[in-house]
């Protein structure tokens, strides 16, 4: 008697272009791509059928792909949305079983634990048929494989035949072998030599000699292999439960005063600590939902500066945030949701070395800005890559700030402020003026001119050709200007100090 199954495996494959397919539903029938980056130089990561037979592979650049097929859409799927996807698709999972474990290397590769299901389910086809329907509803195209070892269901999910539940330990032993190595996510440059070996299949794969595969192909190859052949067992280690922390208290009559409300919450928020402190976290958001007489909602949301167990230091940020709230009536219900993360092993020291600059109160009292201010209230510019000046960095949130590592210089380096937006110079006929009065009288004719340094294309979007010059002026001044041919007039991008 065959041992019962207890593995299963769902593939959600190229999950990255599935996830731009519903961002952009209208290119499903168009070729498309999903690009590192979004600029004609982004290399392309995943391509849809349709691109593939207009012969736009993995590995071009978006500029090759668009020049090979004229009709050919691309976006890009940052990690966030990728782990959005993620658990959204964790969550459908766990409605068919409690054990799901995320692959770490391939998103949208999903290990299930099958053991016990016979007794409850008709037949592990049918389960496995309600998986891929729940995900079709979802707008993902899957494909589950049931077995008995977790390196075998893999390969065949990894086959794109729908589902396959294998009866016996032979069948799943015998059809794994015959899967071809190019259908699994493996190094290519290990894919390729071992390609030259006439190792095409998995069967090939675990004939190997172990002995002399970490030699020549690296402890990777080693690994692999001892998964294959069955010598390594590893055991599903699935998402835990993530148990909301929450709490809610009813008010008899209406609130409206800020200081009375932190004084309730005040009630509620030890609870609330001990059940963090179980798991080893501290606070990091506290969520507050305001049900109001007149059976609206108020939500507002207080971040602390790193996660930490203090009421005292919640309960400040908390009376910050209420004092800015205009309630349109009282408040007759009090709902709180608790974000948690784990505390750093430098805040359970009990005589921490303080440095000269308190990186922790900085952040506290940054934490009070945000609360009293707003999230925008508190950013730091963030560099990209960008084909214009202004383009080149973005304002975002800054949730923590760090202790800065200057680089030595043995002479003091000049710095380019950028304004927001370019301001327009005066007229000039030329495009190569003399004795120009850049910035007025106060500042005097040029007495120098650096350039021109051309900036061009944007035909992607819109087409940009500027001639940059670095303009002195007679009392000193260090101008950073540019000449726009397609506007034909000068404009001021920044200054040099």
């Amino acid at each position: 008697m065959s041992p019962p199954q207890g593995w299963g495996c769902v593939d959600v494959p190229a999950l990255a272009l599935q996830l731009l397919v519903q961002r952009h539903p209208e290119w499903i029938d168009r070729p498309m791509a999903v690009v590192a980056e979004d600029r004609p130089q982004g290399l392309i990561l995943w391509v849809n059928e349709c691109a593939y037979r207009a012969r736009v592979i993995p590995g071009l650049r978006y500029a090759a792909g668009l020049s090979i097929c004229r009709e050919l859409c691309a976006g890009e799927v940052p990690p966030e949305e990728i782990n959005a996807g993620v658990e959204r698709l964790i969550k459908v999972l766990r409605t068919f079983s409690p054990g799901v474990e995320p692959s770490k290397d391939e998103p949208g590769v999903f290990w299930i634990d099958t053991s016990g299901l016979l007794g409850l389910e008709y037949s592990l086809e049918s389960w496995a048929e309600r998986i891929r329907e729940a995900l079709r509803e979802q707008h993902f195209v899957a494909h589950v494989a049931v077995g008995f070892s977790r390196f075998g269901v893999y390969t065949l999910a990894r086959c794109g035949r729908g589902s396959v539940v294998l009866e016996a330990p032979e069948h799943e032993n015998r059809a794994m072998r015959n899967v071809r190595l190019d259908r699994l996510h493996l190094d290519t440059k290990l894919r390729d030599n071992l390609a030259k070996l006439g190792v095409h299949t998995v069967g090939e794969f675990i004939d190997l000699p172990a002995d002399g595969l970490a030699l020549r192909f690296g402890p990777d190859a080693l690994q692999l292999h001892r998964l294959a052949s069955g010598s390594l067992a590893t055991p599903l280690d699935p998402v835990p439960y993530d148990t909301p922390i929450s709490a809610w208290i009813e008010i008899e009559v209406p609130e409206t005063d800020s200081l009375r409300l932190t004084f309730i919450i005040k009630r509620m928020l030890p609870a609330l600590l001990h059940r963090a402190a179980a798991y080893g976290h501290g606070l990091s958001t506290l969520n507050i939902d305001l049900l109001l007489d007149d059976t609206s909602h108020h939500e507002v949301a207080v971040r602390t500066a790193e996660p930490t167990l203090e009421a005292t230091q919640i309960l400040d940020l908390v009376r910050l945030k209420l004092d800015t709230l205009e309630l349109s009536s009282g408040a007759v219900e009090i709902r709180i949701n608790v974000d948690s993360t784990p505390i750093s092993k430098e805040q359970l020291i009990l005589f921490p070395d303080k440095p000269q600059r308190d990186l922790s109160a900085a952040n506290r009292a940054f934490a009070q800005l945000r609360a009293e201010f707003g999230r925008l209230s508190v950013v730091w510019p963030q560099l990209h890559r960008a084909h214009l000046p202004e383009a080149t960095f973005n304002w975002e949130p800054l949730d923590s700030v760090c202790i800065p590592a200057p680089r030595k210089a043995r002479q003091r380096p000049l710095m380019r402020r950028i304004f927001e937006r370019p301001v327009p110079l005066p007229h000039c006929d030329s495009q190569k003026p003399d004795a120009w009065l850049v910035r007025g009288h106060e500042q005097g004719p040029m007495r120098k001119v650096f350039g021109p340094y051309t900036v061009s294309g944007g035909w992607w979007v819109r087409e940009v050709h500027r001639d940059y010059h670095f303009v002195e002026t007679q009392k000193g001044d260090v101008m950073w200007v540019y000449y726009d041919r397609q506007r034909r007039r000068w404009f001021l991008q920044g200054q040099v100090e």
